[in-house]
């Protein structure tokens, strides 16, 4: 029998995906916002597609910001969208 596969839904597009596809944006305990890419990292995690134009559309809605209960920087989107359009975990 085949391994149930997580699911977690992108927070720009709302589809529900494998998780293996998406991308983790996590708080970490210490409040710092990144990418986690192995999806190994403490904290509370929220997802989005691999594709800038989803990370816009959560950004629009601030969809990360409920996600984390926290007001986030606007740094910290130019830094995930530099990271994803590298494609490396900084």
């Amino acid at each position: 029998m085949e391994k149930k596969k997580p699911m977690r839904q992108c927070l720009g597009c709302r589809e529900m995906k494998p998780k293996r596809e998406l991308i983790r944006v996590v708080r970490s305990p210490e409040g710092v916002i990144s990418l986690d890419f192995k999806g190994k990292a403490s904290g509370r995690g929220a997802y989005v597609c691999p594709d800038p134009q989803c990370l816009k559309k959560a950004i629009k809605a601030r969809a990360m910001e409920r996600a984390f209960s926290a007001q986030i920087p606007p740094e910290i989107y130019e830094r995930l969208e530099q990271e994803m359009e590298r494609g490396d975990g900084g």
